[in-house]
């Protein structure tokens, strides 16, 4: 399989990370449901405006480890951990209940706040993400910039289906289909949890 079509394809399916219910899947479901479908888009654009500093502070600290195979393995280890607790959250889902009874009109802001608070993309960044990138920089930057561009393609744009699909057709979300669609993503993310333990075991040996 040709390098750059491993990091597109990494950077598809850990983009459908997107789909696994969250705080801030719970916030675009939320003001879908509140203010109409086009506040649950801004809500689900939010990352690409707060996922900047976290990528540029994770890759300057991972950078400079990034001859240590003992840290690299560590984290790739840790990286399986991440990606085997999302699965686990997958294979328990239940159904969407969205809680969030904020009425204020910032829908973007409140998607912001909501994902810097959030740990999950700074444990993604720490664990999976910036040494993908780091690796992937190695051999080309072309291939970290595809796996960039995939990556939030598909992270955006699965939550702004959520988006759409709750504004036309609220009761999908609680529907078998949306349940199976989640469960699957968790078999797919043990599958990288799987690789992530691998690559950890190439750096040790």
């Amino acid at each position: 399989m040709p390098t750059s079509l491993t990091y597109i394809i990494s950077g598809f399916f850990l983009g459908l990370t997107g789909l696994i219910p969250g705080p801030l899947l719970t916030l675009v479901i939320s003001e879908t449901l509140k203010h109409g479908t086009k506040a649950g888009i801004k809500v689900a654009g939010s990352p690409l405006i707060t996922d900047l500093p976290i990528i540029l502070v994770t890759i300057f600290i991972m950078s400079r480890f990034s001859d240590t195979n003992f840290i690299l393995g560590s984290i790739a280890f840790a990286g399986s951990i991440y990606l085997i607790y999302l699965a686990c959250e997958s294979f328990s889902f239940k159904g969407n209940s969205p809680g969030l009874t904020d009425s204020q009109a910032h829908v973007m802001k409140k998607g912001i706040i909501t994902n810097f608070l959030n740990p999950s993309p700074y444990v993604f960044w720490f664990t999976i993400g910036a040494p993908t990138i780091i690796k992937a920089s190695g051999e080309s930057l072309v291939y970290a910039l595809l796996f960039l561009l995939v990556f939030y393609s598909v992270l955006v744009g699965s939550k702004v289906v959520i988006a759409i699909i709750t504004g036309k057709a609220k009761n999908f979300l609680n529907s078998r289909y949306y349940f199976y669609l989640i469960r699957l993503l968790g078999i797919i993310l043990l599958v990288f949890a799987l690789y992530f333990i691998k690559n950890g075991l190439s750096y040790f040996s």
